[in-house]
């Protein structure tokens, strides 16, 4: 457990402001803050809308969380994105995580996709 400041979007490391730029810009920030803590520090940054996006501490992507509604084109790997269409073509993702090992993404059918590093499906919950 760590503790988190309020921070302003123009503290966040350059990439993660070029990448809320680049995907919501129409979106208001409702929330921006710097976690402390543990072995990593990152970032997140909550919309008025309820979305959610994580970084880690040089600004790289690590949770994307629409709730409901699709995820910004872009985010999504296309290999994934392929999978995705052919398997579930009535479904948008609107949550993708990632770490070091794994990807994970949500449908907006409830089911969740977990990824290899490979791109490789390796599980679905």
């Amino acid at each position: 457990a760590g503790s988190c400041r309020p921070v302003s979007v123009s503290q966040l490391p350059g990439e993660a402001q070029a990448l809320l730029t680049a995907w919501f810009p129409e979106a208001e920030v409702s929330l921006a803050r710097k976690e402390f803590g543990g072995a990593e520090l990152g970032y997140d940054v909550i919309f008025t809308n309820g979305s959610k996006v994580e970084f880690d501490r040089k600004g790289e992507w690590t949770e994307v969380d629409c709730l409901t509604q699709p995820l910004p084109a872009g985010i999504v790997p296309a290999t994934i994105e392929k999978v995705i269409k052919e398997q579930y073509p009535d479904a948008k993702a609107t949550k993708i995580e990632r770490d070091r090992r794994e990807i994970d993404v949500k449908l907006s059918n409830r089911v969740e996709l977990t990824f290899n590093k490979k791109m490789q499906l390796i599980d679905i919950d």
